[in-house]
């Protein structure tokens, strides 16, 4: 019994670094979970993240386009036609309704996967923002991290929930709790939209006082939201990863050579986007990152890690089709510097070629 038992586990150790080894079979969580209740409350969690992510986005790009107004005959104008919510209401719905069912879709493996291989990418963009005049890929990042986040967010509840004793009931106050921080922030971008070009001239709402005084902070405090979610993900989707990939005899000898080859590919995918401008280069890099991710799940995953994989292509093309408005609005801030800092760069080069003449 003991030899027949050696030879299964040595077999299953070996099939697992075997090339397409989930084509030989399943592992022990092949299967999708068994619970489908608590994994739709996991996944309605990341879908109120990413609302909230993108409602408040809203809220600091439509504060920041009143602000720069300089003539009145422009504000006047926006007051006149503001934006309209409820012409994007229906693909705010859209989107959440489609990304919560997705997420709770993609298992906890290829979740964990998706925000180690986020946050890989996020200190990269970082280094990389460091030299960059412009600060153009911090603005990209924190419109790329919608799945990547609410990815982070069904890990860590999961984490956070795994062998509770009462986890469903743990699970649902959450979903709860992230519902109404969803609903205050539809609610805030919605009374923005429709009242803050008036609100802010008049100064009597309560609501426009305070994003009026707090304007500039508003992005700084979210920066810092998403990277606390993405630091508390990190932990989580590490655990994970290392029970169900690490955990085998010698697949660390495997994965290491694996992860430094996806490092350079991160790398790459960071210099080829700063080549690229707008939906191009973020088409290019969400292929470029899951592609890699699904040629790894192919070599050491299973069934269900493929299946996963190709769900998170859906969730990624939800999130970027449905968010349009917000990356037109980063596109146009950058076009924008851009012609401010023109004239000053032509004023120095005639001011170097003066000197030079004399």
């Amino acid at each position: 019994m003991r030899i027949g038992a050696a030879g299964v586990r040595d077999h299953s150790d070996i099939k697992m670094f075997l090339p397409f080894s989930w084509i030989l079979g399943t592992s022990e969580s092949s299967t999708f979970d068994s619970n489908p209740i608590d994994s739709y409350l996991q996944g309605l969690v990341g879908a109120c993240g990413i609302s909230v992510l993108c409602n408040l986005t809203r809220v600091n790009n439509f504060i920041q386009t009143c602000s720069d107004s300089e003539s009145e005959t422009e504000s006047k104008q926006r007051s006149s036609s503001p934006v309209n919510p409820l012409r994007g209401s229906w693909r705010s719905a859209l989107q959440f309704w489609s990304v919560a069912v997705l997420l709770s879709l993609v298992g906890s493996r290829v979740s964990s996967l998706i925000v180690l291989e986020f946050c890989l990418r996020a200190v990269s963009t970082w280094a990389s923002a460091r030299t960059d005049a412009n600060g153009r890929g911090l603005d990209l990042l924190l419109i790329q991290c919608q799945f990547s986040l609410g990815c982070g967010l069904t890990c860590t509840v999961a984490f956070l929930h795994q062998g509770a004793p009462h986890s469903s009931l743990s699970l649902l106050l959450a979903a709860a709790l992230s519902w109404a921080l969803a609903s205050v922030s539809q609610g805030l971008w919605s009374h923005v939209a429709r009242l803050y070009p008036l609100h802010s001239t008049e100064r009597y709402c309560g609501k426009c006082i305070t994003i009026l005084t707090s304007r500039h902070t508003i992005l700084t405090s979210l920066q810092r939201a998403v990277v606390l979610a993405f630091a508390l993900a990190t932990v989580a989707s590490t655990a994970t990863v290392y029970e169900h990939f690490l955990s085998q005899k010698d697949a660390l000898k495997f994965w290491t050579p694996l992860t430094l080859c996806y490092t350079m590919l991160v790398f790459y995918i960071q210099e080829d986007q700063n080549r690229q401008t707008g939906t191009e280069a973020l088409l290019h890099t969400v292929v470029l990152r899951l592609g890699a991710i699904l040629v790894l799940m192919l070599t050491v995953g299973d069934w269900s890690d493929v299946v996963h994989v190709l769900i998170t292509f859906l969730g990624e093309a939800v999130c970027m089709l449905l968010s349009q408005d917000l990356l037109q609005a980063v596109l146009q801030e950058e076009e924008d510097d851009m012609s401010l800092m023109e004239p000053r760069r032509k004023t120095r080069e005639g001011t170097w070629r003066t000197s030079d003449d004399r």
